[in-house]
């Protein structure tokens, strides 16, 4: 071997040491080292996730809450107050898409006049009426 090199290592910033050939008939390789370095060379400290990201996670949460359990638990209030508020006389529509008018109500079973002219009548349980066209005019 004629030459032996010693290389510095290219990944960390420059501290003062140098690479030199060392020849046949030196026998020991001269490194220079600055010793009197400002500061010393510290790997990157690894950064914890930021403020955005908390901020993310929350506006999620937010949002599970509102479409998950708020947006149901108000259909659920506007139904209970609507079947309340049904009359005798009002004009319904079930859930099965037949419309008539409330002739009787008892408890759980609600009497509807579906036919005018042949006096047809049928009964339903209340949670078959879908919407009072009496009172909503859309």
């Amino acid at each position: 071997m004629n030459n032996i090199w010693v290389l510095a290592d290219v990944n960390k910033p420059p501290s003062g040491v140098t690479s030199m050939p060392v020849g046949a008939e030196e026998t020991s390789a001269k490194i220079v080292a600055d010793h009197n370095a400002s500061a010393p060379v510290t790997p990157q400290q690894k950064q914890g996730p930021g403020n955005t990201f908390w901020i993310f996670i929350i506006l999620m949460f937010v949002l599970m809450y509102l479409m998950l359990f708020r947006g149901p638990q108000k259909q659920k209030q506007e139904r209970k107050r609507m079947m309340q508020s049904l009359q005798k006389n009002d004009k319904v529509q079930t859930i099965g898409g037949v419309i008539g008018i409330i002739v009787d109500i008892k408890d759980d079973e609600i009497t509807l006049k579906v036919d005018e002219s042949n006096n047809t009548k049928i009964k339903v349980i209340s949670s078959a009426i879908g919407k009072n066209l009496s009172r909503d005019k859309s």
